[in-house]
């Protein structure tokens, strides 16, 4: 059950980071979304690939509030991280 909710966070983030230029969402939701994703990183970073994304999205959602970063590499990131939330469903 687990599992599927933070499948489900990572496609929400994912979709955000990919379609982030027209949102135009408030600095408290991606900062929140930053916080979750890094906190996840952390639950077997050395260890797993996965959690390197995770790491790199929660900084690219972070980045966000501050700079604009650039698009290509929003939306790399967000189709690894949906990448990943798909696969939590299987």
């Amino acid at each position: 059950m687990l599992v599927k909710v933070l499948g489900i966070i990572d496609v929400i983030a994912g979709l955000i980071l990919i379609f982030e230029k027209n949102l135009n969402l408030p600095i408290y939701i991606l900062t929140v979304f930053g916080i979750i994703l890094i906190i996840k990183s952390f639950l077997g970073l050395p260890k797993d690939f996965a959690s390197w994304i995770d790491l790199s999205g929660g900084l690219i959602f972070l980045l966000l509030t501050i700079i604009t970063v650039p698009l290509l590499i929003s939306i790399i990131i967000g189709l690894l991280i949906i990448q990943k939330g798909v696969f939590s469903f299987l």
